[in-house]
């Protein structure tokens, strides 16, 4: 009886210490490429690609579309959440745009929120890791 429960606790940690290994292989990584579309309100498809690097929980990158490459200020990432700042001028003024979302293995969902001609506007942003 004893070796029948000695070995079940062997067998109960092997199977816990597997668990965590399998977790800890799965942990969120930021870093990488990553690509996403958005249709405008004109119907014009607009497609996005993000940089990130991260070190510790500081997040560094740029974001580029139609031709154009911004850096991304303020980066975060903490718990699985990234977070970064884009500011872009168009027409005349500034436009600051906040990034927010998850990393789940090889996405990103999130929202972008930001101002633009007095009124606050968000939608979601959903990126897959490029190749």
């Amino acid at each position: 009886m004893q070796r029948q429960l000695r070995a079940a606790t062997i067998l109960a940690a092997a199977l816990l210490a597997c668990g965590i290994l399998t977790a800890t292989a799965r942990a969120a990584d930021p870093a990488g490429n990553w690509k996403w579309s958005f249709m405008r309100q004109d119907g014009q498809s607009i497609d996005i690609t993000l940089s990130l690097k991260a070190e510790g929980e500081k997040l560094t990158g740029s974001i580029g579309r139609n031709g154009q490459t911004t850096d991304i200020m303020n980066g975060t990432f903490k718990a699985d959440e990234v977070a970064f700042t884009v500011v872009r001028e168009r027409n005349g003024q500034s436009i600051t745009s906040k990034y927010k979302g998850k990393v789940e293995g090889d996405a990103i969902h999130g929202k972008i929120e930001f101002e633009l001609n007095g009124e606050s506007r968000s939608f979601d942003w959903d990126a897959k890791r490029g190749k």
